[in-house]
């Protein structure tokens, strides 16, 4: 006997003390973990998307807009709080960059960049999950010195970047007229030129013609004097894609997205002038001047908002970016597409 206490007296007390910490830790781990399988109250989702200032991405610019004034379109969708986080690209190569970086998880894009892109990771990285516009490209040409194909022979010709859409429809098309076109050399010079630098250069006599989208066409018409030499109404100008790790890893989050992308076209469609007004004072807000609704207005007569997707567009593309030398490798266009 020690203190007047029992040697099992005190074993057993030191027994009930261990237990009792047991049961403590037990029941912290389980509340822990309970805590942790939970959502924080108000937590909230960023989806990042790619758009450029250009009026062939119209469902972008009036989602974007929405999102301005903080009624948004497809935070209002996505059935969790969403923030949507909007990404300015001046063109498709650019924003297929930001796809291998993981800095944004879909992106409203050109068909040629969204190729390449697919190529380049082996299709593993990209996949076009919509159609979004058609038309609203053209070769704008010096109005009264280029009439035809041929007196394109020993001008210069812009394009909004190297690779792009426009960029190898122009190349293409150039090549279908039995016209090479290079950098330097050639029977022409194709010029990649960000759209604000094509429409300057145009009016300093420094470029003959441009292969560009709205609104750039027709504001090289009305302060170039430009006239368009050639264009198509039916091609696929603009597509949504989104990159493969965000649908695995989000895939009901990209099903909403896609849906909602649908209903925002029968949107636009269904309410056209309402539409043209928030593309007018979105891409005022982003190039911080203000845009002539008469422009967007204008531009607007030659494109058609549509969500059509099949695979034969996307197999001329290749055909082109193959006749132009851009895409060499053979490609497996199998998986391309993912339509929910």
């Amino acid at each position: 006997m020690e203190n007047g206490t029992s040697q099992p007296a005190r074993e057993n007390r030191l027994c009930r003390f261990v237990d009792s910490v047991r049961r403590f830790f037990c029941a912290t781990a389980v509340i822990a973990l309970a805590l942790g399988a939970a959502p924080a109250v108000g937590a909230e989702a960023t989806v990042r998307v790619g758009m450029f200032p250009n009026i062939t991405h119209a469902q972008a610019l009036v989602a974007a807009n929405m999102t301005r004034e903080g009624k948004g379109w497809f935070e209002t969708r996505l059935g969790t709080p969403t923030k949507i986080e909007w990404n300015v690209y001046n063109a498709g190569p650019s924003a297929m960059e930001a796809f291998f970086t993981k800095a944004i998880d879909l992106t409203y894009v050109g068909p040629s960049p969204a190729l390449n892109a697919h190529a380049r990771s082996n299709g593993k990285e990209v996949r076009v999950v919509s159609g979004s516009m058609f038309g609203g490209e053209a070769l704008a040409v010096r109005n009264g010195t280029i009439a035809t194909p041929q007196d394109l022979r020993g001008k210069t010709i812009a394009t909004p970047q190297l690779g792009n859409t426009q960029d190898i429809e122009c190349r293409a098309w150039l090549i279908g007229h039995g016209i090479k076109a290079t950098l330097v050399g050639g029977d022409a010079r194709v010029i990649p030129t960000a759209n604000p630098d094509i429409l300057q250069l145009f009016l300093q006599g420094k470029l003959d013609a441009a292969w560009t989208v709205e609104p750039w066409v027709t504001r090289l018409m009305n302060e170039g004097g430009a006239a368009i030499l050639y264009s198509d109404p039916h091609a696929l100008t603009t597509i949504l894609t989104a990159r493969s790790g965000f649908i695995s890893e989000n895939p009901e989050t990209a099903r909403k997205f896609v849906e909602a992308h649908r209903e925002l076209t029968a949107w636009i469609l269904a309410n056209p002038e309402e539409a043209r007004i928030r593309v007018r004072n979105e891409l005022s807000a982003i190039t911080r001047r203000e845009i002539s609704q008469a422009l967007v207005d204008e531009a607007w007569t030659r494109l058609s908002p549509g969500t059509e997707l099949s695979i034969e567009p996307f197999e001329k593309f290749l055909a082109k970016a193959r006749k132009v030398g851009f895409l060499r490798a053979k490609i497996d266009l199998s998986n391309l597409l993912w339509l929910p």
